[in-house]
């Protein structure tokens, strides 16, 4: 083989390296490229369900709040009640208190 065939058989053996080196290089693009739009997905997906779940919670809560709500409500109208009833039978007993004295005082 003579220096110039041995020189282009070297050309023919660096191209393929350069080709083979591309290529290998050119589908490890394509997998980082896939792996990054994959994690964006996945990443999405986290972050939408993240939300609906803060979504519930925050609705719970509300709920929750609502009825913890209208518990002290109920207690505080049912105190109310008994505190009329018992303001109101003061009020009578002071009241016929009062008509007695009057009518007491209208018999001497």
């Amino acid at each position: 083989m003579s220096t110039q065939e041995k020189y282009v058989h070297s050309l023919k053996q660096i191209k393929e390296g350069e080709e083979k080196a591309w290529a290998e290089v050119q589908n490890f693009k394509k997998k980082v490229a896939e792996d990054i739009k994959s994690f964006q997905i996945d990443a999405d997906k986290a972050i939408e369900a993240a939300k609906i779940q803060g979504e519930k919670l925050v609705e719970t809560s509300i709920d929750q709040a609502r009825k913890n709500a209208e518990i002290e409500v109920k207690k505080i109208i049912e105190e109310a009640k008994t505190k009329s009833k018992t303001i109101s039978s003061q009020m009578d007993e002071k009241t016929i208190h009062g008509i007695l004295d009057i009518l007491l005082k209208g018999v001497e």
